[in-house]
């Protein structure tokens, strides 16, 4: 049986020694070479041809940031999993570490955590995001068997590999429909997946578009700000109780489930702290239902790259009320977990690359309600 061969490059003698005893631990991971900053990490590369690099953001002599885009502009196209740290500062450098090609990134425990503590918060986020980025065909399990639950809001969802074979399975398209609300669902690859939508939209939407990025607290706020940029639309982190206006788009805080509220015969945002849904808090079934009672079939559903199922309940509801679902397809995914949840279970209208999906969205808003914030009556 293959195993996985990891790269650990961090300048933090604990740190490295935590990640390298967390894998060593798992049969199905090989630590091959540890380095110290990022210019030694590029001959570690180049000599150990490693399946997967995990990767500190601040070392001396060579960054995280600027190893990674080293390695990118060299043609290494192996996942690259970035270690930050729970801050401002440190949203800024791995969002800007996976503008630079990075993969995924897990936040380090915290100073106050117990060796323990940090090994089982290690082993929690990190190994789910290496089986998922690095898929093997023996380790294809049953999404339907529970898993630990998560210790953390923002942790990694158990790993479901889609079984060999699985394809996807596209409904006809609806006949064309009114649409009040977009909702979109991503997690892993979603920050440069949402950039790529956003800036390929030609015109503000005309309806209000919600978004669940799996992301802890500050990171989706940063998020927000730099997606705001990008294209037509205008993007904050979504607040409670706030008016949703046509042209926005809502980003889910971190740690907080997203939904839609028409108790004042108007759509407005609703926060809550529920517990986490499929191991995750924002949870796109969260928001998805909600927009459903909402708006009923009034609705285009989303579903970008990211692992685990979240999104494919909330897909049915769509479907049963007579919206529309797009997802991206595995090729342009970083990992077809949620996507290819929805788009196996016959959930999906159409399977798209990720650069098409701009252009299909508006073509399902161009049957747009002309009142896209009034409560569906």
């Amino acid at each position: 049986m293959s195993r996985i061969r990891v790269l650990v490059v961090d300048d933090s003698v604990v740190v490295r020694r935590i990640v390298s005893d967390v894998l060593g631990q798992d049969r199905r991971i090989e630590v091959v070479g540890i380095a110290a900053n990022g210019r030694l990490a590029l001959t570690k590369v180049a000599q150990l041809q490693p399946d997967l690099v995990t990767m500190d953001v601040e070392m001396p002599e060579m960054g995280g940031i600027e190893t990674v885009a080293e390695l990118r502009a060299q043609g290494y196209r192996m996942p690259i999993v970035m270690f930050s740290t729970l801050t401002e500062r440190g949203a800024t450098a791995t969002l800007d570490a996976l503008a630079a090609g990075a993969t995924d990134y897990v936040t380090k425990p915290s100073g106050t955590a117990s060796v323990h503590e940090a090994l089982a918060r290690v082993a929690h986020d990190l190994i789910p995001r290496i089986l998922a980025l690095v898929p093997r065909t023996e380790d294809v399990v049953d999404v339907r068997q529970p898993a630990a639950p998560a210790h953390a809001a923002h942790a990694a969802p158990p790993v479901d590999v889609l079984a060999p074979g699985a394809e996807p399975v596209t409904r006809p398209m609806p006949a064309a429909h009114p649409v009040q609300l977009v909702v979109v669902a991503s997690s892993t690859g979603g920050p440069e997946a949402l950039t790529r939508v956003l800036r390929g939209l030609t015109a503000p939407p005309p309806v209000p578009v919600l978004v669940v990025q799996h992301m802890p607290p500050v990171f989706t706020r940063q998020l927000a700000a730099r997606l705001d940029r990008v294209g037509p639309a205008a993007v904050v982190e979504a607040g409670d109780d706030e008016p949703l206006l046509p042209g926005t788009v809502y980003i889910a805080p971190g740690d907080r489930h997203l939904g839609v509220d028409t108790r004042t015969g108007m759509l407005r945002t609703a926060l809550d702290d529920s517990p986490p849904i499929n191991f995750c808090r924002p949870a796109a079934d969260v928001l998805f239902r909600s927009a459903v009672r909402a708006v009923r079939g009034e609705l285009l559903g989303v579903v970008l790259t990211g692992m685990g199922v979240d999104g494919r309940q909330g897909c049915v509801d769509v479907v049963g009320a007579g919206g529309t679902v797009l997802v991206q397809d595995q090729p342009s995914s970083v990992v077809w977990g949620m996507p290819g949840a929805v788009a196996t279970a016959g959930l999906a209208h159409r399977v798209l690359p990720v650069d098409q999906i701009p252009a299909a969205v508006e073509d399902v808003l161009s049957h747009a309600t002309a009142e896209p914030t009034g409560a569906h009556r």
